[in-house]
C-alpha cells in the first residue's frame, strides 16, 4: 500500500500557499532542492503532476487541488490530536495587528498553524498600516503587531522582505498596448503618509530623478492592486504581496531599486502571557527565513 508522507504533504500546501517552489521552501525550512525533490518522488509515486509550472509561478493542477484537500485535512488533524495532548490547558484571546500586505500573505499560514496546535486561543486580527498600530500597541490595545519597522516602534527582528515595482500583467499590457511604467510623469499607486513603503518608493524616485505622480493613495492594498490590475499605475509593495497575476518591475525597465522592508513582531507591556508567547513563537519560527 503507497503511504503519504504528512511531512511531503506540507511541502505540497507549502508550495501551493506561497505559490512558488522558493517561497514554499522558506514555509518549511527545507531547501528549494530538497523541496522539489520531494514533490517530484511524491508525482512519480502517483504517476500525475501536481502542478503545472510556470516561469515566476507555480499552480496546482486539478490532481494537485484534490491532494491538497486532503492534506489540509489530514495536517490539521495531525495538529489538532497533537495539541489535545499537549496543549489542553492553554487559553485566552490574542489581537495581533497587521498591515494589509502581510496580512494577504505572511500570515493566513501561520495563524492557521497556531489554531489547530492552540484550538482554545482565541486570534483577532486587527487590519490597519504599521504606522496606525503603533499607538495601539503603545495603549495596550492589541498585544502584537507584525508591522514593518519605523522609527518609535521597537519590536524583535522577523525577516527583510523584497520591495518590488507591480505592474499589470504581460497579457493585460500588451491587450493594451501600453507600457505605463515608461510614461513620465509616472503614474504610482501608493499607501497613505506615514508608509515606510511609501516613502521608500517616492526616495527612490527622486534620487533617480524620474517626475511622477500620484494617481491613487489609499492604506488598503486591494486598493493599490485594483489599480495596477486596471493599467492606471504602478505600486511599490512587499514582493510577498504582489498578486500572482501581475508583473514585477526592476532596473531592467528603468526604474529605481527598492530596499527591503525590515519586518518585525513588536509586543505591548500587556502582552506577557502564554497565548502572546505562543503566538510570538509561531510568528518568529514561520516567517524567519
Amino acid at each position: 500500500m503507497k503511504t503519504l508522507d504528512l511531512d511531503v504533504l506540507a511541502m505540497v500546501v507549502a508550495v501551493a500557499d506561497a505559490g512558488s517552489f522558493v517561497r514554499g521552501a522558506a514555509l518549511v525550512h527545507r531547501s528549494q532542492a530538497a523541496l522539489s525533490m520531494q514533490i517530484r518522488a511524491l508525482e512519480a509515486s502517483l504517476g500525475k503532476p501536481l502542478f503545472i509550472r510556470g516561469p515566476r509561478n507555480v499552480t496546482p493542477t486539478q490532481d494537485g487541488h484534490t491532494l491538497i484537500a486532503y492534506a489540509r485535512r489530514m495536517l490539521a488533524l495531525r495538529d489538532e490530536a497533537w495539541a489535545s495532548l499537549a496543549h489542553p490547558e492553554v487559553k485566552g484571546r490574542v489581537s495581533i495587528g497587521v498591515p494589509d500586505d502581510y496580512a494577504s500573505s505572511l500570515l493566513p499560514p501561520v495563524l492557521r498553524k497556531f489554531s489547530a496546535s492552540w484550538p482554545k486561543v482565541e486570534i483577532q486580527v486587527i487590519g490597519l498600516p504599521s504606522s496606525a498600530l503603533a499607538p495601539l500597541l503603545k495603549d495596550n490595545k492589541i498585544d502584537l503587531a507584525c508591522v514593518t519597522r519605523m522609527r518609535g516602534l521597537p519590536g524583535e527582528f522577523v525577516r527583510l522582505e523584497p520591495m518590488v515595482w507591480a505592474a499589470p500583467a504581460a497579457s493585460a499590457t500588451a491587450a493594451s498596448g501600453r507600457e505605463i511604467w515608461r510614461e513620465r510623469p509616472l503614474p504610482i499607486a501608493l499607501f497613505g503618509a506615514g508608509s515606510v513603503a511609501r516613502a521608500n518608493a517616492i526616495h527612490a524616485l527622486e534620487r533617480a530623478k524620474i517626475a511622477y505622480r500620484t494617481s491613487y493613495e489609499s492604506p488598503s492594498l486591494m486598493g493599490l492592486c485594483s489599480m495596477v490590475a486596471a493599467g492606471l499605475a504602478i505600486a511599490p509593495l512587499a514582493r510577498c504581496a504582489v498578486p500572482e497575476a501581475f508583473t514585477t518591475l526592476g532596473r531592467a525597465q528603468g526604474l529605481p531599486k527598492l530596499p527591503e522592508l525590515e519586518v518585525v513582531l513588536a509586543r505591548s507591556a500587556r502582552s506577557n502571557r502564554p497565548p502572546c508567547d505562543f503566538l510570538a513563537e509561531q510568528i518568529l519560527s514561520e516567517l524567519r527565513v
